[in-house]
């Protein structure tokens, strides 16, 4: 079994992506056509950062989620991150889960909302997020992670399954 989720993007995310990318490429413009020749550290740091933003925050973008049988993959452009599910002990849907929650490291809204975050009852997570509204947490034995996939309750569904089966394999076992 594989399933494919998509990681749609909500209107805030494309407004912040938007409006970071006019800002740096407005940075990075100056540093070209305003900076003079003369001052060549500041030139270079004027283009030179806000190229570096933005091409971190490309990498980090999440593209989608991947569930088989034994794991969950979050897409990235040039990799992915694996989950075992084996470690896997609960999942639900909870839109307000950043509402509150404090971004320790990470990308707060340049083409995605990752990186590590806590949050007062649910602790330290990891996110790898597109649409805030569509949030699925996954409690792991040593971690949580949020994820959005494109759709919330398929996805909670297909993973709750697992769990169930899981579970009675466990007990069939003993």
């Amino acid at each position: 079994m594989t399933l494919e989720f998509g990681a749609p993007w909500s209107r805030s995310l494309k407004a912040a992506s938007g409006f970071a990318v006019v800002v740096l490429a407005g940075v990075a413009a100056a540093g070209i056509l305003v900076m003079p020749a003369r001052m060549l550290l500041a030139r270079c740091m004027m283009v030179g950062v806000p190229v570096s933003v933005l091409a971190i925050a490309f990498l980090s973008i999440v593209s989608g989620y991947t569930l088989t049988a034994t794991q969950l993959e979050v897409e990235r452009p040039l990799w992915s991150t694996a989950f075992p599910l084996a470690q896997l002990l609960s999942v639900a849907g909870d839109a307000e889960v950043f509402k509150g929650s404090l971004r320790l490291f990470g990308n707060g809204g340049i083409f995605s909302f990752t990186g590590f975050f806590w949050k007062r009852g649910l602790g330290c997570f990891r996110s790898f997020a597109t649409d805030p509204a569509r949030a699925v947490v996954l409690k792991f034995r040593k971690r949580t992670i949020v994820v959005t996939p494109d759709d919330p309750l398929r996805f909670i569904v297909r993973v709750r399954t697992h769990l169930a089966t899981a579970i009675a394999s466990i007990v069939h076992d003993a």
